[in-house]
């Protein structure tokens, strides 16, 4: 694609990316969360405050799994419950609500341990993450399909923008990993030091909760619901036409006959569905396969734990620990935003996945080289330094393929009439399959190889397991 033809391409359907990029914010405020409390973990006034350096290893290892776990717990409650709840009270409103939900989630962070509270912080902070964790699942079930649902008949970009959601996630990451090395280098050791960080993640959240009010609901919903005056309106304002315009007028018609004796199924009409033929099995099954296993990848365990990770490969000094957990965050914005630009769309989604999985495994392969032969690095070494570049060519390769690409097939493949339940239930595998990889992490605390070898064989598989599409004969 020329620049002439990506500038016309996005002065075109600039409505639909300014809308996609709103919905975003929403995940945001996930990637913020995801990122921020590794950095905020390795800090010596977080550990002291919770007496996190007056326990043992296997105690602290203990203590510091449960306050990121517990993030998980809540994501997992939020991404499988909001499904009914969008379908009988719409996606705006729930999204608006997620929001709510993640506001007060951080608020109670931040505030951990003020006043008369000290005796109970630690219980306090894990109510926050479990709070803030209902938002973010609620969030990253729903962001999806009403990305993919406001962009119907735009097919040459709606890749694009459901792919904005990990160039979202991503820019969050990135600035929670560079808000933790300011908040190391510049703030004096106090309490101020982790609370201006869990503080600032309020902001995202006061953003996405500013500007929902004015975003439009979900076409799909208002055809649902027989509101097909309002359902035009909303396709006329993105496409930039008129409400009889003749695509937006086909466009609602496929929508009514997607729903066409399929109506306002409750969540359990719709599980109980999703087994009604072969091709609907599978295409309900295939969102669920890839959230697996962009998971299964370790990725968020390298996002929390990413200043363990580079201190394993030499790098001294909670600092500087900090300050290259920030460079692999921007590695990633910059590497999604290549992607979303020139891959997606072009190369192909299977395509993607494949390279991106390959690149993934043959990365943790050098790594856990590496850790096998310098098991406890002293000082940084030209093979240590290959390593670190490992890591972030890591970052890039999850960014080509396991990155962006899943969130645009579970939103694409998903059966119209099942979407909610479909992409609630892929959504919800995301968040419990994290525990796995995230109690490979924990042991990793004393042996690093492990995790790293247990990451190359779950990339090493990851092209094979694409085949299972051709089963359903969807172009992906």
């Amino acid at each position: 694609m020329s620049l002439k033809s990506g500038l016309d391409d996005f002065s075109r359907y600039r409505n639909a990316y300014f809308l996609a990029l709103c919905v975003a914010l929403g995940s945001l405020f996930y990637g913020y969360d995801v990122g921020l409390i590794g950095g905020i973990l390795s800090l010596e006034s977080f550990q002291t405050y919770f007496g996190l350096d007056q326990v043992n290893p296997s105690q602290k290892a203990w203590l510091t799994g449960n306050i990121v776990a517990v993030l998980q717990v809540g994501c997992l409650f939020g991404a499988l419950g909001v499904g009914s709840l969008s379908s009988r009270f719409g996606r705006k409103p729930c999204l608006l609500a997620s929001g709510i939900v993640f506001i007060i989630g951080s608020v109670l962070q931040a505030v951990v341990g003020l006043g008369g509270t000290r005796a109970h912080a630690l219980g306090l902070l894990y109510l926050g993450r479990f709070v803030g964790g209902v938002g973010v699942g609620m969030v990253t079930a729903l962001v999806p399909s009403y990305v993919s649902e406001c962009t119907p008949q735009f097919k040459a970009i709606r890749g694009r923008c459901t792919g904005l959601i990990q160039l979202a996630i991503n820019v969050g990451i990135m600035l929670s990993f560079w808000v933790n090395y300011f908040a190391s280098k510049y703030i004096p050791s106090s309490e101020s030091q982790w609370r201006v960080p869990f503080a600032l993640q309020i902001v995202p959240g006061v953003l996405f909760v500013g500007v929902m009010p004015f975003l439009p609901e979900s076409p799909r919903y208002l055809v649902e619901r027989e509101c097909y005056d309002a359902a035009a309106r909303m396709l006329a304002s993105v496409t930039r036409v008129s409400v009889d315009d003749r695509t937006v007028l086909e466009t609602i018609e496929e929508i009514k006959a997607d729903f066409a004796g399929k109506r306002q199924f409750s969540t359990m009409q719709q599980i109980r569905r999703m087994g009604e033929s072969q091709g609907i099995a599978l295409r309900c099954f295939i969102p669920s396969l890839v959230m697996f296993f962009q998971q299964w990848t370790g990725t968020n365990a390298i996002n929390y734990f990413s200043p363990q990770i580079f201190a394993s490969l030499g790098i001294d000094g909670t600092t500087a620990e900090l300050f290259a957990t920030g460079v692999y965050g921007g590695v990633k914005v910059v590497s999604v935003a290549c992607a979303l630009a020139i891959a997606v769309e072009s190369f192909g989604r299977k395509k993607s996945l494949i390279l991106g999985g390959l690149g993934q495994s043959a990365m943790m392969l050098w790594i856990a080289c590496y850790s096998a032969l310098h098991p406890t690095p002293t000082v940084a070494t030209p093979a240590s330094y290959l390593s670190i570049v490992a890591v972030y060519l890591y970052g890039v390769f999850f960014s080509v393929g396991w990155g962006p690409i899943p969130w645009v097939v579970a939103a694409e493949v998903a059966p119209n009439h099942l979407r909610t339940a479909v992409i609630s239930a892929a959504t919800g595998v995301n968040w419990f399959v994290f525990v796995v990889p995230f109690d490979v992490l924990l042991s990793y605390t004393d042996n690093s190889q492990a995790f790293f070898s247990h990451n190359i064989q779950n990339h090493a598989n990851h092209a094979a397991r694409s085949r299972i599409w051709n089963l359903s004969r969807i172009r992906i």
